[in-house]
């Protein structure tokens, strides 16, 4: 299972090209094309994973792409 530090942690693919674990809120919101409070609220509704670390909230990039590619089915 992934620990919190691991899943802030940009990695790095076989190809040399570092890959993000997690998504601001912002990111989701500017993604989704919403404002910050919407993306918060879909983080409060539990629908992906989310990690607060203080008042910071990360998003699984994850949970997140499962999500909004489920979306489209």
């Amino acid at each position: 299972m992934d620990t919190a530090n691991d899943l802030l942690v940009e990695r790095t693919t076989s190809t040399g090209v570092q890959e993000k674990r997690t998504y601001t809120v912002s990111e989701v919101a500017s993604m989704l094309q919403l404002g910050k409070s919407k993306a918060y609220e879909l983080c409060n509704e539990g629908i992906f994973q989310t990690l607060k670390i203080g008042r910071a909230v990360r998003i699984s990039k994850a949970s997140f792409d499962e999500w909004l590619n489920n979306q489209f089915k």
